[in-house]
């Protein structure tokens, strides 16, 4: 090991939240649904088509990332394959602005090409950072990812001017739509930012040198390497455990959940509030603030909070908590979010807990699987968001279709308070694979 080739460990932070800001462009879609819908406009797209788009880019992202991304970063290190990530999305965004108003041409550009871009570049922060951090593991993914979070309400709020209710910190500023620019031109500016970005923070993107720790940092006795991250699992390996399984699906609930409420906020909040006696585009201020400041600002705080916390209070307690109180806010939000107050608390409590999936889940499969090979394992632990991002939409989408909003977030939320009941009754440390002898 020579010293020339260890960096500061913050600057590798610093870039993987440039990257993640990014890649967190596909949760500003809804940035774009009300232009690609509206009746008098170019593009006329119908509401599913949206949602194809939207769907498309999440299962993308899910597969790349598990399919490439993960393997392909062990072999040649995490700072090309975000480089490419971030070209890869660029160029579906321009693509996208190119297309005109064709539905194919933006589900190749913005659904295809952008979500396998996000897919290639999403895992590199977080497996550079778990080899910097062994120590941090749970407050370091967190804080990683939240950009992610935070990179939602950046891009939203840069096509309609950062106005939060009655709240406006750039008066006089209506943001790119108000400035005249079409969707198209936004997709195009923002490819080219999006390329831009993450080939620089992707620059920082390094694995630390064979043998290195943090200073006075003890790495875990042999006992307890099984809970720590000492003991590295193959993702086959990984997928004969129970304990992937229980993540698996204790994910895949609650991405189910948050990405229905994503998908359908603005429709749920405009209905409800509607049946309470607000006026139609007051209502539609609202649920866009409850989603374009509750939702997004606490989803970016919860991937640190929760991490942080769970570093404390360990994995199994800190995802059953979050899962558990995710599934109590589910049910609760139908009641409560007829009112102005109501749906703010619940798309801030929905959105923090959202956002903690993705400091949890990634901090829990290094614990139990490696920290080596976090790289390659989360990545399959990660494709139940790809799921979810189908079903959780789709789920929302129908019911909300049929106005029986109760059977799209009560069942949502069942199913979150039996997953936290699994993973605090059974989850435990995986046996170290077995090793066949030659």
């Amino acid at each position: 090991m020579t010293e020339q080739k260890v960096i500061n460990r913050w600057l590798v932070v610093l870039g993987g939240i440039l990257v993640q800001l990014c890649l967190g462009a596909i949760y500003a879609w809804s940035a774009f649904t009300g232009k690609l819908t509206a009746p008098d406009g170019p593009f006329q797209f119908t509401k599913t088509q949206t949602q194809i788009i939207f769907s498309v880019g999440l299962l993308t992202f899910a597969v790349v990332m598990a399919l490439v991304a993960g393997n392909w970063q062990k072999k040649v290190g995490p700072k090309i394959v975000a480089t490419v990530g971030g070209l890869v999305l660029g160029a579906g965004y321009v693509l996208g602005g190119l297309a005109g108003n064709s539905f194919w041409g933006i589900l190749l550009g913005v659904g295809l090409l952008g979500g396998a871009g996000i897919g290639l570049g999403y895992v590199c922060p977080i497996a550079a950072l778990v080899k910097w951090f062994p120590d941090k593991k749970g407050m370091i993914t967190g804080l990683a990812v939240a950009g992610f979070g935070f990179g939602a309400l950046l891009w939203i709020k840069l096509t309609s001017g950062f106005k939060f209710g009655t709240i406006d910190l750039t008066p006089g500023w209506t943001g790119l739509y108000g400035m005249g620019w079409s969707v198209s031109k936004v997709f195009i500016l923002y490819g080219i930012l999006f390329a831009v970005l993450v080939c620089l923070g992707a620059q920082v993107l390094v694995n630390p040198p064979d043998g290195w720790q943090p200073q006075g940092w003890t790495p875990p006795s042999t006992a307890s390497a099984s809970s720590s991250g000492g003991v590295e699992f193959t993702p086959h390996q990984m997928a004969r455990t129970a304990q992937f399984w229980t993540l698996f699906l204790t994910f895949f609930v609650g991405a189910t959940a948050g990405l229905m409420v994503i998908g359908v906020i603005q429709l749920f909040g405009k209905d409800a509030l509607t049946a309470n006696g607000v006026e139609p585009n007051q209502a539609n201020v609202i649920a866009g603030t409850a989603m374009g400041l509750f939702f997004a600002l606490l989803n970016g705080l919860g991937r640190i909070i929760w991490g942080t916390l769970s570093d404390k209070l360990g994995r199994r307690n800190a995802i059953a908590l979050m899962s558990g109180l995710q599934g109590v806010m589910m049910i609760a939000f139908y009641f409560i979010g007829g009112k102005e107050l109501g749906l703010y608390v619940g798309a801030a409590i929905i959105g923090f807990n959202f956002g903690g999936n993705f400091a949890l889940f990634p901090a829990a499969t290094a614990d139990f699987f490696g920290n080596k090979s976090v790289g390659t394992n989360y990545p399959w632990v990660f494709m139940s968001y790809g799921v979810g991002g189908v079903v959780g939409p789709i789920l929302g989408g129908v019911m909300g279709d049929a106005k029986a909003w109760m059977w799209a977030f009560v069942p949502a939320g069942v199913a979150c308070l039996i997953m936290a009941a699994v993973v605090a009754l059974t989850l435990r440390p995986p046996k170290p694979p077995q090793v066949t002898q030659p």
